[in-house]
């Protein structure tokens, strides 16, 4: 049974501020009374072996917006990378993207950019840090991490021009209760290892161990429905094969994520006006 989408709500500045305090303070009583061993410890010197690597672009022209925005999104990316580069993730260990981070302020020296905020693109300090838990949570699912936390993005932003991608293959972030929570349930540890170079940030995650296998993610029931109130959205599956690095045998299909998200755009091309 297909169930639809709610109408998204606008809430007030007031319940939103104060929304977001409770869950904040929540998320902080959390870490210090939780029973869950984060990972802390870092090192410079690689691990061996590399099992996932990615690389995405700082800098996207986006049609309306500001690229002084773009510029300081790089910024923030560059110290958050400065926070969590080298960390090792060992056995039974977890990876939280904003105990690592840390709350980004201006004092710190993040910038303001883009955030998705109640259904509308405004703009906050530290927006746009969601491209690097988008790459951290992508990488990770090519590897044998196990993903304890991760949160769809509920709106769907701009269109699939040039994306790589399969729809809703990222994570989103908001300090600091929309986290990324990773863990590892291997023998052996993992590191991820984040840097930029010119407008590129670029991660692996790296093991101790050589991989055996490998993952190719793919996705299943991709469909854009239009809701009862009159908006359009966006649905489907994400699922990955494991293969066999020496023999090229395919292994097995894994269930990744089930996603849902409220288009922001038309989904559909209007016929040129002079089209016959």
């Amino acid at each position: 049974m297909k169930i639809p989408l709610p109408k998204p709500q606008l809430r007030s500045a007031l319940r939103l501020k104060l929304g977001k305090l409770w869950f904040i303070n929540k998320r902080r009583l959390n870490w210090y009374l939780s029973a869950t061993r984060f990972a802390t410890t870092r090192q410079s010197e690689n691990l061996a072996h590399i099992h996932a690597s990615h690389g995405t672009p700082m800098l996207r022209k986006l049609s309306g917006v500001d690229m002084q925005l773009q510029i300081n999104k790089k910024t923030s990316l560059e110290i958050a990378a400065s926070c969590i580069d080298g960390l090792l993730l060992k056995p039974g260990e977890t990876f939280s993207f904003w105990r690592l981070v840390g709350k980004p302020t201006a004092r710190r020296g993040f910038k303001v950019g883009l955030v998705l905020r109640n259904g509308t693109i405004q703009q906050d300090v530290g927006g746009g840090l969601c491209q690097m838990t988008n790459m951290i949570y992508w990488m990770a699912i090519h590897t044998d991490l196990k993903i304890e936390e991760r949160w769809r993005h509920g709106f769907d932003v701009f269109p699939d021009v040039g994306r790589t991608q399969p729809f809703a293959s990222g994570a989103t972030c908001s300090y600091n209760y929309i986290d990324l929570q990773i863990s590892n349930p291997t023998q052996n540890t993992y590191q991820l290892r984040l840097s930029t170079k010119g407008d590129w940030l670029y991660g692996t995650w790296r093991c101790a161990a050589e991989p055996s296998h490998r993952f190719e993610i793919f996705e299943r029931d991709h469909e854009i429905r239009s809701e009862y109130w009159g908006g359009y959205s966006r649905h489907n599956e994400l699922h990955r094969k494991r293969i066999d690095l020496v023999t090229g045998a395919e292994l097995g299909e894994e269930f990744v994520s089930e996603n849902h998200a409220i288009l922001m755009y038309q989904p559909f091309l209007s016929a040129p006006e002079n089209s016959t």
